[in-house]
């Protein structure tokens, strides 16, 4: 459901690497994870991870402007 509010983008994390490159490559403002299948050790970790990370100008730049670009035109 978070991804249906207008700037919003949610991610779903399911270790580490894939928290931070949600961050780094995305600019997701919101993580998700699956409660049955994510421990609490873990959970933890993935999210100290994520907040660790952060989005900066690069390769990923133009991929983030275009989801921002397209939320302007659909989503109204």
């Amino acid at each position: 459901m978070a991804n249906k509010v207008p700037g919003i983008r949610a991610a779903l994390c399911h270790d580490t690497f894939s928290a931070e490159r949600a961050r780094k490559s995305n600019d997701a403002q919101i993580i998700t994870m699956g409660a049955r299948v994510i421990g609490n050790e873990l959970a933890k970790s993935i999210l100290d991870t994520w907040l660790a990370s952060e989005f900066t100008d690069g390769p990923s730049t133009p991929k983030v402007n275009r989801i921002k670009e397209i939320e302007k035109e659909f989503i109204a």
